[in-house]
């Protein structure tokens, strides 16, 4: 067997060849190392373009929230930022995609001055979006408050409209309740009726109204239909009182009616015993007390028949009315009892009121001359007149028939001068002390 030698050259020539399984292979040198920063720059660029176009996904989730709720002009100047950035970020994404566009890093024939300006271009690239980034972070972290205020309102939302319908369905099953009972309750069917509108734009939700008018809206027909649910489970209760008190002023009517016929046995004893001045103001007591029973009684029949009808209102009011009728004509009657008793024990002894409204009049004295030397004429000269006018009701006395109930009335005038000016005094010395 004979061997070939082959030059050199050639053995040193087909030597890549037969490493490379037949093919061609480059060396690795220094352009596949340009190539590899150039694709790494690449990579890095597309990794800040995704995460800017996420902050600006998130920003405008949250821009929508802030512009759903709040009306403000804090939140109109964030809404008119925010589109600013997007114009910003609209260049910057544009300059990314120009870059990227512009060098195709798996050519064969890249050298390494073209993985050079890729990596250049790349970079630049994603160190704008990196930028803008930034600044959309700080953005985002200023609207911190409008966005903490909107998130609360939203999260009142469901809740405040849930409870409106719960309302509504409480009224509805207690209007249902008392009807069953008898009653009509046409009052409160109109207003639970009134809120039907209403219901119907809770429905059609805060995208058609907007979160904070629906939000009031929700509470208005919750505080709405929670008063009709009141009144309604309230009305058995109601009518029983409205009952109750028709019984009751209709005894207290025949009771006025019984103490008013004695009235005139006083006053034939106030005429006998006492000068005109002490009785004539009561003379037509009699007749006063027999006219407003027979009103009131009049009323407490308007009154019955408001409630047979369950005009509730309507038997409220003229039960008031009653009362009122009553109470006037009570203290009336009561008046001429009083008038013959107090007439009875000053004629027996004076000066047990002359030494009451004295001492009255001295207490409010000594306070006035408390911590001074002389008194402050403000306090002083009321308490003079005071003394006098008390010195000329015990003078007025003197006499055959005297004026007993002027002298009355005199001492209490006296007594009540005297404690208005140790109110007065007391109020000065209390603000003086608090200043």
């Amino acid at each position: 067997m004979t061997l070939l030698l082959l030059p050199l050259p050639l053995l040193a020539a087909a030597a890549p060849a037969a490493f490379a399984g037949g093919g061609t292979r480059r060396w690795f040198g220094r352009g596949e190392s340009q190539r590899a920063d150039a694709q790494a720059a690449k990579d890095a660029a597309a990794a800040a373009f995704y995460e800017l176009d996420t902050a600006q996904r998130d920003l405008r989730i949250s821009i929508e929230t802030i512009t759903a709720v709040d009306s403000s002009p804090a939140a109109a100047r964030a809404a008119k930022d925010y589109e600013n950035f997007g114009r910003r970020i609209d260049e910057v994404s544009q300059g990314y995609i120009s870059a990227v566009d512009a060098h195709d890093l798996d050519r064969d024939d890249l050298d390494a001055g073209a993985a050079s300006r890729a990596r250049a271009d790349l970079t630049r690239a994603k160190e704008e979006l990196e930028r803008v980034k930034a600044d959309l972070d700080r953005f985002a972290q200023g609207l911190g408050p409008l966005l903490q205020t909107a998130e609360t309102q939203l999260a009142r939302l469901a809740p405040a409209v849930e409870r409106a319908r719960q309302a509504l369905l409480a009224a509805s099953n207690a209007l249902d309740a008392v009807r069953a009972q008898d009653f009509k309750a046409d009052d409160l069917a109109a207003r639970l009726a009134a809120l039907s509108p209403e219901l119907t734009k809770l429905n059609q939700g805060a995208g058609q109204h907007g979160v904070q008018e629906t939000i009031r809206r929700a509470d208005d027909v919750l505080r709405q239909a929670e008063s009709v649910r009141t009144e309604a489970e309230r009305l058995p209760e109601k009518a029983a009182e409205i009952d109750k008190r028709l019984v009751s002023l209709r005894t207290r009517a025949q009771a006025i009616t019984t103490r008013a016929s004695k009235v005139d046995p006083v006053l034939s004893e106030l005429r006998r015993r006492y000068s005109a001045a002490c009785w004539q103001d009561l003379q037509h007591v009699p007749d006063q007390a027999a006219d407003a029973v027979a009103q009131a009684e009049s009323k407490v029949r308007e009154a019955q028949r408001a409630r047979d009808e369950q005009r509730w209102a309507d038997a409220t009011s003229l039960l008031a009315t009653v009362r009122a009728l009553l109470n006037t004509t009570d203290e009336a009657v009561s008046a001429a009892g009083d008038r013959l008793r107090r007439l009875d024990e000053v004629s027996f002894d004076r000066e047990k009121e002359v030494e009451r409204t004295r001492f009255a009049v001295r207490d409010a004295q000594r306070l006035a001359m408390a911590g001074r030397s002389t008194p402050d004429p403000r306090h002083a000269r009321p308490l003079d007149d005071a003394v006098a006018r008390l010195e000329r009701a015990i003078a007025g006395l003197e006499g055959r028939h005297p004026d007993w109930w002027h002298f009355l009335t005199e001492t209490e005038a006296v007594r009540q001068t005297a404690t208005r000016v140790v109110q007065e005094i007391r109020d000065e010395r209390g603000g003086g002390a608090a200043g």
